[in-house]
């Protein structure tokens, strides 16, 4: 959100629910992949690639 210039505010707004909840989201060790894909188009990053890289490496790793 920072390297475009996005808030909290902004963020909360799209996704339609209170500032409080992205923070709190910000603090949670799980996301639901729902939620995450909504993340993903509104802030148009593919949060998924991510995942996938992780799995790959352990995957190696096995």
């Amino acid at each position: 959100m920072q390297s475009q210039g996005r808030s909290v505010t902004w963020l909360a707004g799209k996704l339609h629910c209170d500032r409080t909840n992205i923070y709190k989201l910000y603090d949670r060790s799980t996301v639901d992949t729902e939620l995450l894909m909504k993340i993903s188009i509104i802030l148009d990053y593919i949060f998924f690639a991510l995942f996938s890289d992780e799995w790959l490496s352990r995957r190696q790793q096995r």
